[in-house]
């Protein structure tokens, strides 16, 4: 997730997700460059999963500013590496703080914001996704021998949420962090002239 593309390029694809700190976050990205080359997403924790908004990304982003202030900062623990058995998705479980993600979803799909997900919202950090059948358990051995050598704390601070957006060439871009509990919040992308098609 980035700020690079230009308005233009942006589709009506948006999310609310909460970036994952260093030395953690490196090690995710490399292993998820490893098990599916060429896939640059900046590791983060889902809060709300992509889904196209029915009103501005303004409204929207109001709605965030309003709500996400009304859950202190909390700590977080990654957890497993499991496979998601009907997608086929190889993710890290999250066991402390998925109890504040789930609140946190909740109260933050609604209005503009509100989407009929395929499946329940389960905390998660993703690895790969969109595997052929027959390379899923060889990759996920990977990651759990990768994920079993991990030197570091696998347990960070969460205090802010991050507003992005979707581009027609798969390029997340940040819009508004919001900060949890008393914070603040600022736009780091452009939100004014966008349109929802």
């Amino acid at each position: 997730m980035s700020r690079g593309p230009v308005a233009r390029d942006r589709i009506n694809q948006f999310a609310l997700v909460a970036y994952i700190p260093e030395p953690l976050a490196g090690f995710l990205d490399g292993l998820r460059q490893e098990l599916v080359p060429n896939c640059f997403l900046r590791a983060h924790v889902t809060i709300l999963p992509p889904r196209p908004i029915t009103c501005t990304p303004e409204h929207d982003w109001n709605t965030i500013r309003a709500l996400a202030p009304q859950f202190p900062p909390f700590d977080m623990q990654l957890d497993r590496v499991e496979i998601f058995p009907r997608s086929d998705v190889i993710y890290v479980s999250i066991s402390e703080g998925s109890g504040v993600l789930k609140q946190m979803h909740d109260v933050l799909d609604v209005g503009g914001l509100r989407y009929k997900e395929d499946h329940p919202y389960h905390p998660h950090v993703t690895l790969a996704q969109e595997l052929k059948t027959d390379e899923v358990d060889e990759l996920a051995r990977v990651a759990k021998q990768r994920w079993a050598d991990f030197p570091s704390a696998r347990r960070f601070h969460v205090d802010k949420v991050v507003f992005v957006q979707n581009t027609r060439w798969k390029e997340w871009v940040d819009l508004g962090e919001c900060d949890l509990g008393d914070g603040e919040s600022k736009l780091v992308g452009e939100l004014t002239d966008l349109t929802v098609p």
